[in-house]
């Protein structure tokens, strides 16, 4: 098959819309069942890169959960502790594979950004991920193919709607690529940046000990940050992305906004969140829209009376301010990666709020000794790795 009609693009009004391959030859993926759209093409084709450059670069099954075209989360498929169990609401008795820790990981990294994603495996789907996918609210999946049982409980979705691409794993694309905007063709190379142990090499902070789990998370924080909208900044912990920052204009802001949700994943590990009173029955997004406003400021609105009600048995008690700070203060080993140069100090001091105890960036601002001396100040392990990774 060489092309592919859609109902629509981006919008329902813009028509016609197809996927094709220009060179005359046959699509690489299969629809397996359901209807992609536009936008699903667009982060299926951005998360399976994705996966496939983790899983190279790691030697582990990796998974991302995708928003329109960036990644929600990312992760490789390492063991889940109890309590991570818990704030990504697996029951306890589900059997995990490798594969379905990895998504597991990649929906909880933001689990409020994740609600109706587009999810890319780097592995043949096994039946432990199809069941944790089946609770999860979805729009779709692509991965390189799917165990018999496993695509059943995937077609069970969305009153059997639910979109499944398989993909070819051995296709290759051109080394070319071209886009349109507004009548005009761009074209470039395909950003081929291999991404592995070779960009961790030139350490420029006085602290050089880079352990393998720090090496892991800073790579797994730069192929996340190569497939997200600029400007991009992607914390990482544990083999899994738990905040990140896209198409931010300002470098600060993107390291705030992801800091921010690096620490709401933290915040959920609280025992004060984790014993908050829920109500039996409900499902996993009213939970999760409930934690989030009690941990980001805004518990007023879930406390208030006549709405507490609704989702706890009793009426929990506010974490305060000084709650967060004192929980916030003991996480470290948190890495992160940006996808451009800081240009000022101030991105490393928001990062330290937040656990940072790793950066890479590629390096190259005229005030890179000051970011290199606040990194000192605070024992942060500096990597310049000279690579930009914009990505549009």
């Amino acid at each position: 098959m060489n092309e592919l009609t859609l109902k629509y693009g981006c919008n329902p009004n813009q028509t016609p819309a197809k996927i094709f391959m220009k060179n005359g030859g046959n699509l690489p993926i299969e629809v397996l069942n359901g209807t992609p759209g536009y936008i699903n093409f667009m982060d299926a084709f951005n998360g399976w890169q994705l996966v496939r450059e983790l899983k190279a670069a790691t030697g582990l099954p990796a998974a991302t959960s995708f928003k329109h075209v960036s990644p929600a989360g990312a992760a490789i498929g390492k063991p889940l502790s109890d309590v991570l169990k818990k704030i990504y609401f697996i029951q306890e008795d589900m059997e995990l594979s490798p594969l379905a820790c990895a998504y597991a990981r990649a929906r909880g990294a933001d689990r409020m950004s994740s609600l109706g994603d587009f999810i890319a495996l780097s592995d043949i789907c096994d039946i432990p991920t199809a069941k944790l996918i089946k609770n999860e609210i979805s729009d779709g999946i692509i991965a390189p193919g799917y165990e018999a049982e496993a695509l059943e409980i995937l077609k069970s979705k969305k009153k059997g709607n639910y979109n499944i691409i398989k993909i070819d794993e051995n296709y290759i694309p051109a080394a070319i690529e071209n886009k349109d905007i507004f009548g005009i063709t761009f074209e470039q190379g395909r950003n081929e940046l291999k991404i592995d142990n070779s960009v961790l090499q030139n350490i420029v902070s006085q602290n050089k000990d880079l352990s393998n789990d720090a090496k892991n998370d800073l790579i797994l924080s730069l192929i996340t940050l190569k497939y997200t909208q600029s400007n991009s900044v992607c914390y990482a912990k544990d083999g899994q992305a738990t905040g990140i920052g896209a198409g931010q204009q300002s470098r600060i802001h993107c390291t705030r906004l992801a800091g921010d949700k690096s620490d709401n994943w933290h915040l959920r590990q609280c025992p004060k969140v984790l014993s908050l009173p829920f109500i039996k029955g409900k499902r996993p997004f009213e939970y999760d829209n409930a934690i989030d406003l009690y941990i980001s400021g805004h518990e007023d609105d879930i406390l208030a009376d006549g709405v507490w009600q609704t989702i706890f048995s009793k009426k929990p008690d506010k974490l305060t301010k000084q709650e967060k700070q004192e929980w916030l203060s003991k996480q470290t080993g948190v890495s992160l990666g940006s996808d451009a140069f800081f240009p000022f100090a101030d991105s490393v001091e928001r990062a330290k709020k937040s656990g940072v105890s790793y950066i890479i960036e590629p390096g190259g601002s005229m005030r890179d000794d000051d970011v290199i001396k606040t990194c000192d100040k605070y024992g942060i392990v500096l990597v310049f790795n000279g690579i930009r990774l914009f990505h549009h």
